[in-house]
This record gives C-alpha cells, structure tokens and sequence, in this order.
C-alpha cells in the first residue's frame, strides 16, 4: 500500500491552510490576523473522510512553520492547535497566548 502525497498550502483568499490529497481539500485551519496583528487560529477541520490519517498533526505543523518563517505572532485558539503547539516544537515560532477566565491574577496566560 502506498501512500498518498499530500502538500499544505497557503489560501489567502479563503483566509487558511489547506491540506490536499491529489489536489481535493482534506482539511484546513483558519487563519485570522488580529487587533495587534498576530494570526490568531481559531478552528482545524479534517474531512470525515480523511480522518485517522494525521493530517491534522502534518496541517498545522507545516501551516504553523510557515507562520514562524513569516516572522508572525500566533495565537492559538483551536485546541488541536493549542495541543499542538504545547506538544511539539516549532523553531522561530512566537506564541501569544489568549488569557482564560482562570488567568485572573495569574501571571502565566498559558493554557492548562
């Protein structure tokens, strides 16, 4: 059994990364750039049909590589992401973390 390729790309005008399987869209994560101009995601979406595959995990890493190759602030939202982020390095990659209502009088913004 071989595998099939895929690629991630950038779509500027849909505002996400793509994740494709012989040119079909498998999967994206939506990008949005904020108030302070960081590029927040909010939400990852793997079609049922391509499920179990890891191309969520193959997504947001390449999306959020090329994120710290631009030199962008991210701002994890979508908790695959946030998972994600938390669980793997990502060189370059500057993280903002949105502060939770537990934060109060915290000092780290960080998820738990």
């Amino acid at each position: 059994m071989t595998e099939t390729p895929t690629r991630v790309v950038r779509n500027d005008e849909r505002n996400r990364y793509e994740i494709l399987i012989d040119d079909t869209v498998a999967g994206f994560t939506v990008i949005e750039p904020d108030e302070q101009g960081r590029t927040v995601l909010p939400h990852t979406r793997i079609d049922p049909a391509y499920s179990g595959r890891g191309l969520g995990e193959s997504l947001v890493g390449e999306a959020l590589a090329d994120l710290a190759e631009r030199g962008d602030t991210v701002v994890p939202v979508c908790p695959f992401v946030v998972k994600y982020v938390r669980n793997n390095e990502v060189p370059g990659l500057e993280v903002s973390w949105r502060p939770t209502a537990d934060d109060a009088g915290s000092e780290a913004a960080e998820p738990e």
